[in-house]
């Protein structure tokens, strides 16, 4: 495949592993079109290229990949510039915190969809467990994960502080951030990369699937 072949993202509006893909077409500068479909009513033809029955799917000239890590992988091999740190032992160390990202997300999850306060109080726990334990890896250098360079591993987290940032502001919800780590999301949710990496009417969007899950964090 080449920097020329077709692109096409399937997606979900809400779903923050597609939007992570969509920053890192941004950042990137790639043309690509974005699918959005209805996950309660996927149409066959998705079926027929998701064995796992999720987004994002990437299709390059019609040949599908699915996973958002494999998708990121793809993209940082073959469109410049490379967002993956030089050295193999850094690369290994973004890719294990792009996998720890993504259990954050499922955290966050969990927290979102909770029908009862010991289920929410759990998993708003484990999450904020977690941000400090991130907290721990930040480089000192302001102002993204690794210093003053972007990378790959920036891409998975702005979705998850976008989330916290529309908790906060629609829910009163507050997981306090430290000092470095509110510089980070700050800098993340100001790139255009991320602004446009969701839809217009986002908050809304979001606000609609917190309704539909009618969980126990619109009921506090």
């Amino acid at each position: 495949m080449s920097q020329s072949a077709k692109l096409e993202l399937i997606s979900f509006k809400v779903c923050p592993f597609v939007q992570r893909s969509v920053i890192a077409l941004n950042a990137k500068r790639v043309t690509y079109t974005l699918t959005h479909i209805n996950p309660h009513e996927p149409p066959d033809w998705f079926k027929a290229i998701s064995p796992l029955g999720k987004v994002p799917v990437l299709l390059v000239d019609g040949t599908p990949l699915f996973e958002s890590a494999v998708i990121l992988e793809y993209l940082d091999e073959v469109y410049p510039p490379a967002l993956h740190p030089a050295t193999p032992l850094e690369r290994a160390q973004h890719r294990a915190w792009i996998e720890f990202c993504s259990e954050l997300l499922g955290r966050q999850f969990r927290m979102l969809t909770a029908k009862d306060e010991t289920g929410f109080n759990e998993a708003r726990d484990a999450l904020q467990q977690g941000l400090q334990r991130l907290d721990t890896m930040l480089s000192p250098e302001l102002p993204y994960f690794a210093g003053q360079a972007f990378h790959l591993v920036d891409c998975v987290y702005a979705p998850l502080f976008m989330r916290l940032i529309l908790l906060k502001q629609e829910y009163g919800l507050e997981l306090p951030l430290s000092k470095r780590m509110q510089a980070w999301s700050d800098a993340l949710l100001a790139l255009d990369a991320v602004k446009t990496s969701v839809v217009d009417d986002f908050s809304t969007v979001f606000a609609n699937f917190l309704a539909a899950n009618d969980g126990y964090i619109i009921k506090r």
